[in-house]
């Protein structure tokens, strides 16, 4: 069964820094890109990176470019997401996602993810 488990939120001032974890089982990670997601109270699902099983390649919107940065580590079968700079907005619940690697670069589409943890929450505030 594909269980994936994000840590790592919590309550930082804004220019702070944090950095969540996904840690997946059942599965093998180096076959899946894998993405991390924000939603805030009221507003939709957004993507805020993924990373490609092809090349590690990734893929940042320009709303969190410069500031985050997904890494993977195949052989602990986690995710990462280091966040940079942090602003107000970035407050949200974090979920990381998987979805089976596909050719070329990761796509910020929910949709398309067909796994995903349960979140974990982010507050950006002083």
């Amino acid at each position: 069964q594909l269980r994936l488990v994000e840590s790592g939120g919590g309550l930082v001032q804004p220019g702070g820094s944090l950095r969540l974890s996904c840690a997946l089982s059942g599965f093998t990670l180096s076959y899946y890109d894998i993405g991390w997601f924000r939603q805030a109270p009221g507003k939709e699902r957004e993507g805020v990176s993924c990373i490609s099983t092809n090349g590690g390649r990734t893929n940042y919107p320009d709303s969190v470019k410069g500031r985050f940065t997904i890494s993977r580590d195949n052989a602990k079968n986690t995710v990462y997401l280091q966040m940079n700079s942090l602003k107000p907005e970035d407050t949200a619940v974090y979920y990381c996602a998987a979805q089976t690697g596909s050719i070329g670069l990761c796509q910020l589409s929910a949709p398309s993810f067909g796994s995903w943890g349960q979140g974990t929450q982010v507050t950006v505030s002083s």
